[in-house]
């Protein structure tokens, strides 16, 4: 290997006619800049990586290589196998180390099976790299080291490295002796030129912190103290250190509840609170015990912004979403009940539903998890429902739709004396209409469609998340979830035949289940038998179940749930029938035409409530913490922002809580 090593030298300086990348890239290639070994910033040009490469070969193949078709085109797909996988990390453009390059050419040498001509690029590397070390030392000996500029808010300024260090040290503190700033600071100087701007350096501090995680887990707190140290930049202005937030935080309060508000973002009854009280039981010391991946997902999706700023910091964001939940208590009890709501959210022993941390405390308090509808068989209550779709989901409610009633394909329709196109078309508009509507564009529209195992239509409902076919019938962004009766498991364990019907055929099918269902699906198949009943289709029930599975397994979908089991352990029998589950099929509500069945969600944390020094619960904290818990979704129910009545008439008919 010496040998291609060095023949690896020789071509470096050979004037080679390299394979060539397609044209047409040159303006997002412009994006991109470059950070060589010296510090000197350049352009990138991809047409670089292809020299590079064609080298690589002709140090193992031989100075023949250049002009093989096999080489030329294997450098071609290489190349771009590494432009796409570093525009893939940095797709908004930005800079990008010349290791970092290397790195992935020799990821996709290895990955392409040029183990002879990855193992020669990284020998040459590794000389190279032993080379400009001695030429660093002696140039260090002779001039010392020179002083880095960076830019900070327009102003070129030296690098101030013992603050940076500092910031480092601090974030490592109390993570254990594996945990140091030594990596840190060793990957962030690697990323340094003159001129760099002061956010490139912070963001370097959490991109070195954050590949340690792998290492240790340790650095996953670190990463997010580093980045919480440039939120609270974005947030106060100024840099401000974890020790001084004691005093911060108190002092920020009362300014981000009328920012809000100016902004048109917060309830004005917020500005009602004793700030300075809820303010003095803010503990900044709970900013610590997020992770790097906890801290982010708050900083990408949930902390309030103002034209992209954020104004909100962690325990801010706890006591906004507390607060906007105590805004029903008596005025007597009001800042107390913040204050409890507070502690259990900010010390993760109970978290609110994803809507409520979105919208708690703000002009449209959004604060219900999940909804559940059944559409009715008629154009108006098609498009009512894919209308009730649109506003649940806007401020970020989950929906579980239940479409059994919609008449099949081919059933008749007596207005218009013609045929049905069956529910599959309308499905597809409910698809598209959760991908239009992104909840306020804090995360994609998310609806689960259910449908029960006898529709006539459910066999093109299996294949709606397949990729291949005719995509005006597929759903790629909607969940489906099949509903099952306990009769077709008998079926498929007696290896008999199942009857698909039309549901404006067999409307009582929908509304019963058990042993009054079997009875009414028995008599229908002797109609149909009989000739009574035209529109209907017989299949064998494995057949129906195989391919259920087999969809199963190559989409993900549709779910298996099972109607008869839901509702005979329904608490609510004396209500309806449960039609559906909800998007996370975790709750049964009963939706009916005048009612939207709402589930209001929370999540006890029960590692937390567990006594380290015996190892059992500690049950006196759980009922503080299950308490509080009620108090708070109980409220959700009286202050929730209900964008549909039905909605409203049933969550305070029934008021469900999970």
């Amino acid at each position: 290997m010496q040998v291609a090593t060095e023949t690896l030298r020789v071509a470096t300086d050979a004037n080679l006619p390299p394979a060539e990348l397609p044209a047409g890239n040159e303006e997002r290639y412009a994006q991109y800049k470059v950070i060589r070994r010296n510090g000197a910033v350049v352009g990138f040009e991809p047409s670089k990586i292809v020299i590079a490469m064609t080298k690589a070969f002709i140090a193992v193949n031989g100075g023949t290589g250049a002009a093989s078709a096999r080489v030329r085109e294997q450098v071609t797909k290489l190349t771009e196998s590494v432009v796409s996988a570093l525009m893939r990390r940095h797709p908004s453009g930005g800079t990008l180390h010349i290791e970092d390059i290397q790195d992935q050419v020799e990821l996709a040498l290895m990955r392409e099976g040029e183990h002879n001509v990855a193992r020669a690029y990284v020998l040459y590397r590794e000389e190279r790299a032993r080379e400009r070390a001695k030429e660093r030392h002696l140039q260090d000996e002779i001039r010392g080291n020179t002083t880095i500029t960076v830019k900070d808010g327009g102003v070129a300024k030296p690098l101030d490295l013992a603050a940076i260090a500092a910031l480092v040290r601090d974030a490592c503190e109390g993570l254990g002796r594996d945990v140091g700033p030594g990596p840190i600071l060793q990957a962030m100087q690697r990323d340094l030129y003159d001129g760099v701007p002061m956010a490139e350096v912070r963001k370097s501090l959490v991109l070195a912190a954050r590949g340690l995680i792998e290492q240790d887990p340790g650095y996953s707190y670190v990463t997010a103290r580093l980045l919480l140290h440039t939120l609270r930049l974005e947030t106060l202005g100024e840099e401000v250190t974890q020790a001084e937030m004691h005093l911060r935080y108190a002092e920020y309060l009362p300014r981000f509840v009328e920012t809000g508000i100016e902004a048109g973002l917060l309830d004005e009854r917020l500005a009602n609170f004793d700030l300075k009280c809820l303010g003095a039981a803010l503990d900044a010391n709970r900013d610590l015990k997020f992770t790097y991946l906890g801290l982010q997902i708050l900083y990408d999706r949930y902390f309030l912004h103002v034209q992209g700023s954020r104004i909100e910091l962690p325990q801010i964001f706890f006591m906004r979403v507390a607060m906007g939940l105590a805004l029903n208590e008596t005025e007597d009890q009001r800042e107390a009940r913040a204050i409890e709501f507070y502690n259990v959210l900010s010390s993760f022993d109970f978290m609110s539903s994803t809507p409520t941390l979105f919208n708690s405390g703000t002009r449209r308090s959004q604060l219900a998890s999940c909804y559940l509808t059944t559409v009715s068989d008629d154009l108006d209550g098609i498009y009512e429902a894919i209308k009730e779709n649109a506003l649940l989901q806007k401020f970020a409610g989950g929906l579980g739709n239940d479409w059994t009633p919609v008449r099949a394909l081919g059933a008749h329709i007596k207005g218009t004396n013609g045929k049905s196109q069956g529910v599959v078309p309308f499905l597809k508009v409910v698809n598209d209409t959760a991908v239009a509507v992104n909840q306020g564009g804090k995360r994609k529209g998310a609806v689960c469609s259910y449908l029960e195992t006898w529709h006539l239509d459910i066999e093109e409902f299996l294949e709606l998340r397949k990729n291949t076919g005719d995509d005006r019938r597929r759903t790629h962004d909607m969940n489906t979830a099949n509903w099952v009766p306990d009769l077709f498991m008998k079926r498929v364990m007696e290896n008999g035949d199942w009857t698909l019907f039309s549901p404006s055929d067999v409307p009582d099918l929908h509304e019963k289940y058990g042993k009054a269902f079997e009875r009414a699906y028995l008599e229908y198949e002797r109609r149909a038998a009989t000739g009574e009943l035209k529109l209907y289709k017989k299949v064998p029930a494995t057949q129906l179940w195989r391919k259920m599975l087999s969809m199963l397994f190559e989409t993900g979908h549709p779910w298996i749930t099972f109607k008869d089991p839901c509702n005979i352990r329904s608490p609510q029998q004396h209500v309806g029938v449960v039609h559906s589950s909800n998007l996370c099929t975790e709750i049964t509500l009963n939706t009916g035409a005048d009612e939207i069945a709402v589930c209001n969600l929370g999540s006890v944390n029960m590692p937390a409530h567990l006594d380290t020094s015996t190892g059992r619960i500690d049950m006196e904290k759980l009922r503080r913490t299950v308490s509080t818990a009620m108090r708070m979704l109980d409220n959700v129910i009286d202050l929730n922002f209900y964008s549909v009545n039905k909605a409203r008439n049933s969550n305070f008919k029934h008021r469900p809580v999970g």
